[in-house]
């Protein structure tokens, strides 16, 4: 077999492994608070879940993708050859490895931190600062870091105005918030696979690109390969049934006690954030956004209700990510440059 299609075909392998881990780990962010409200099984959650991430990652559109594969630094202004498929693997490797670890601690991580993390460190000791398209990286990390911040905030309102609407409303109510929040699960794992799983098809046609086995129109939008989009929304739809069920406890039940109102105004306000962030193609953390909209949730209903101490360790976790996923592919690729 050709070396470069070999090299491709480990590329592809790891990015869709790195795919399936985004979706083994954020499943606990979609579905924790609709287990946790007694409104579904884990397994009919899980599966309802895992389906609508596929059908996202499959039909709605592929900005994200675009800007990874050629936002962050244009595959087309480098040369073509193996080499700087290392660079690739390296940011892959950052990623999974911090990945796993938070599976490991149970800590809602953010694997959209520590895929760009691992992109951007993998690029600096690669190929210095130069290709690197510095405006849109600032926009992508300034949006990482705004976006849980107005989920948060449009969550409370939005839950506060929820409350205002139903005061007065008997006990029954909950039964309507329970079908609600299936209704909201559906919508915001839609919008998850259409941000999370396009990130992995940007970083394949990146690596197709570099070692010549794709080549993009020299104009307009990078074009993602159909089976490149389907095998994409297949991983990250495996990895979301699947489960994180070690942070599903922490996210349902850690942060505070969640009925189904939380849930239905958490998931309404997520989506929107998520959604409108793919559509101008910018790759957010999800797993930010929906943690943060589950805290605006309570908030909205009694500040003291939250714990604030495991949501400040899960804001420093979320600090960390890039600078250390950075530095891990940083590392990798000057092992792998050493040996090959």
């Amino acid at each position: 077999m050709d070396m470069i299609l070999l090299v491709a075909i480990l590329i592809v392998v790891i990015a869709l492994f790195f795919d399936f881990t985004n979706g083994f780990i954020d499943s606990a962010n979609q579905v924790a608070t609709i287990i946790f409200s007694r409104t579904l099984e884990p397994a009919w959650a899980l599966f309802i879940a895992s389906g609508c991430n596929f059908l996202g990652a499959y039909f709605l559109g592929t900005a994200v993708a675009q800007t990874i594969g050629s936002g962050i630094v244009d595959p087309r202004i480098l040369g073509e050859g193996p080499s700087g498929v290392l660079v690739v693997f390296a940011a892959l490797t950052g990623a999974i490895l911090w990945n796993l670890t938070a599976w490991f601690l149970a800590i809602p991580s953010s694997s959209s931190h520590s895929l760009m993390g691992g992109l951007i460190g993998a690029f600096l000791f690669g190929w210095g600062i130069n290709p690197i398209n510095w405006s849109m990286v600032s926009i992508i990390v300034l949006v990482m870091i705004l976006s849980p911040i107005i989920g948060f905030f449009i969550t409370y309102i939005f839950t506060q105005l929820t409350l205002f609407i139903c005061r007065g409303c008997t006990p029954k109510v909950t039964k309507v918030f329970k079908k609600l929040q299936i209704a909201s699960l559906i919508t915001q794992s839609l919008s998850h696979g259409t941000n999370d799983a396009q990130k992995t098809m940007g970083v394949i046609v990146f690596a197709l690109i570099i070692l010549g086995l794709y080549s993009p129109q020299t104009t307009g939008e990078l074009i993602i390969p159909h089976w490149v989009v389907i095998s994409c929304a297949l991983a990250i739809s495996l990895g979301t049934i699947v489960g994180g069920k070690r942070i599903i406890k922490k996210l349902g039940s850690g942060l505070y006690k969640v009925r189904p109102i939380h849930g239905f105004t958490s998931q309404v306000s997520s989506t929107a954030v998520i959604f409108i962030s793919s559509l101008f193609g910018i790759p957010v953390s999800t797993s930010q956004i929906i943690s943060s909209s589950v805290m605006g949730a309570g908030a909205a209903f009694r500040s003291k209700m939250v714990r604030w101490k495991i949501a400040q360790d899960m804001a420093l976790v979320w600090l960390v990510t890039i600078p250390v996923s950075g530095l891990v592919a940083g590392i990798t690729f000057l092992i792998l440059n050493k040996i090959f």
